[in-house]
């Protein structure tokens, strides 16, 4: 069983600054055919200060820190039987091409279901700007699959 003394557990944060070439990347490959996403000039029509953030980016964001994964060994959770169970954005104010953010995790909760067969891990990252503006929470739950 996951030690539930890890609820309320914080982990190092992490910067990123946001480049345009990145985003038109993704914005190509998830389909995203609206022109705020990968021309200045849209965005800046659109209000933008500069290309704006798809949805779901900040997921990947999150994922480029020295150790991505390293949360789960400091968890004792096993790659080989661990799956994703689920994942969520609240966005709070728009993040875009230039901006510099910082991603702040914590495990929110930690639970089991089936007599102990699945354990679920929730972690929550808090992204906030360079300015100290509230970007976005992320949630996402991790399941691992026991006996």
């Amino acid at each position: 069983m996951i030690n539930k003394n890890h609820i309320g557990r914080v982990f190092p944060t992490h910067t990123i600054e946001i480049e345009k070439g990145r985003l038109r990347f993704f914005a190509k490959a998830i389909g995203e055919t609206d022109p705020i996403y990968t021309d200045e000039a849209a965005a800046h029509a659109a209000g933008y200060h500069s290309l704006p953030v798809p949805p779901t980016f900040l997921f990947g964001l999150d994922l480029e820190q020295d150790s991505a994964f390293g949360w789960l060994d400091e968890l004792g959770l096993s790659l080989e039987r661990i799956l994703h169970g689920e994942q969520s954005f609240t966005y709070h104010t728009p993040a875009c091409a230039g901006d510099t953010l910082t991603f702040e995790s914590r495990i929110a909760d930690i639970y089991d279901k089936k007599n102990g067969a699945l354990e679920f891990i929730i972690k929550e990252v808090k992204v906030t700007n360079q300015h100290g503006a509230h970007v976005a929470d992320l949630r996402n739950t991790i399941v691992q699959r026991n006996g």
